[in-house]
C-alpha cells in the first residue's frame, strides 16, 4: 500500500508483526490544515509511547525518549496539529512524530504522527481505507449533480471519466482551487479536439453536501467553467456526494475528510481516470500532477490505447 502524501498530511500507519518480520497494514492519511498560525521555528524528531488521548482537546500524553538539542526523556502533553488524530491513538501504541516549534509553547503542536507498534495488535481502524489500483472497478455511487438530478458513476460506460474531490467553500489554493483550476485546463485543451472531447468526461464531486446543493455547484461550476450562465455542464459535471454515502465512497477513493467544531473541513486528495470499461486507469493521491500528465492518459485511454 502506497502511504506517500503531501508533508502537511498526517500519517496513520498501524504496523503489526508477523512471523518475526514487520508488516505494514490499514495504512491511511487526512490532510490537514493547520491549528497553529505562528510560524515553525525548528522541528525535531520524537519517539515515545503513548499514555493517553483526548480526542476533545487535541491533547495527547507521550512517555518520550530523549530528543537531542530539544529536551531529556520525559512524559509531557502535547497539543496535535490535527485533533481528530487523537481518535486513532491508544494508550500504549509506540509512535514517531514531529514536534513542530513554534514562537511559543502555545504555538508549538506534534505532527506527522506514525503508530509504529500497536498496544494491542487486534485493533482494527474504525474504517478501512482502500487504494485504487488500475484495473479494477469503480463502484456505481450515486451522486447529485448542479442540475438537481442524481447521476451513478456507471452512467458514464462508454466515456473515459476523470474524477477529483473538492468542496467549494476550501479556501486552499493548493487544494481545491487547484483540483479546479487544473480541470479547467484539462477541459479546455480537450475541448480543442472534438474527436476526444466526445469520448471524455470530467466530474467534480463535493463531499460537503449540506452546503453544496445544485445551486451552489452550479454557481461555482460556472466560475470555473469561465463560460457562465452559458454552461450546460455537458462534459464537466459537478456533483455532491449524499450524506448516507459519504463513508463508502471516501474509503473506496482512500480520501480522508475531517470537521471539526468549527465546522471546518480538513480533506487528502484523490484524483482518478476511469476508463471507458468503468475500471480505474490511473489513480493520483496528491496535488503533484500536471494537467499536461493527465490529459495525456485521458487520450491515450480514449483512443482504446
Amino acid at each position: 500500500m502506497n502511504c506517500a502524501r503531501l508533508t502537511s498530511m498526517i500519517a496513520l500507519c498501524w504496523m503489526v508483526a508477523a512471523v518475526g518480520s514487520g508488516v505494514l497494514s490499514g495504512c491511511h492519511q487526512q490532510g490537514a490544515t493547520s491549528t497553529s498560525s505562528s510560524p515553525v521555528v525548528k522541528t525535531y524528531n520524537l519517539r515515545g509511547k503513548i499514555v493517553s488521548a483526548d480526542p476533545a482537546t487535541g491533547l495527547v500524553t507521550i512517555d518520550g525518549e530523549s530528543v537531542p538539542g530539544y529536551m531529556d526523556a520525559m512524559t509531557m502533553s502535547y497539543k496535535l496539529k490535527d485533533k481528530n488524530v487523537a481518535t486513532e491513538l491508544h494508550p500504549g501504541d509506540r509512535i514517531t512524530a514531529k514536534i513542530l516549534v513554534g514562537s511559543s509553547d502555545d504555538d508549538t503542536v506534534l505532527d506527522e504522527i506514525v503508530i509504529i507498534s500497536q498496544a494491542k495488535p487486534d485493533y482494527k481502524p474504525a474504517a478501512v481505507y482502500h487504494v485504487p489500483q488500475a484495473g479494477e472497478p469503480v463502484p456505481n455511487f450515486a451522486f447529485l449533480n448542479q442540475s438537481g438530478l442524481t447521476r451513478h458513476l456507471h452512467d458514464y460506460t462508454g466515456e473515459v471519466l476523470l474524477i477529483t474531490f473538492i468542496y467549494t467553500r476550501c479556501p486552499l489554493t493548493d487544494y481545491c482551487i487547484r483540483m479546479s483550476r487544473n480541470f479547467a485546463e484539462i477541459d479546455k485543451q480537450l475541448n480543442s479536439d472534438p474527436a476526444i472531447y466526445s469520448k471524455t468526461h470530467l466530474l467534480s464531486i463535493s463531499f460537503d453536501p449540506a452546503y453544496d446543493v445544485p445551486s451552489v455547484l452550479r454557481s461555482y461550476g460556472e466560475e470555473y467553467t469561465g463560460r457562465g450562465a452559458k454552461e450546460t455542464f455537458a462534459h464537466w459535471e459537478f456533483a455532491a456526494t449524499p450524506k448516507q454515502e459519504l463513508p463508502k465512497v471516501e474509503q473506496f477513493f482512500d480520501l480522508g475528510v475531517t470537521t471539526d467544531e468549527n465546522k471546518s473541513i480538513s480533506h487528502s486528495l484523490s484524483t482518478i481516470v476511469v476508463g471507458r470499461d468503468g475500471k480505474v486507469v490511473a489513480w493520483y493521491p496528491t496535488n503533484e500532477w500536471s494537467p499536461q500528465d493527465v490529459e495525456d492518459v485521458m487520450r491515450k485511454a480514449a483512443r482504446g490505447a
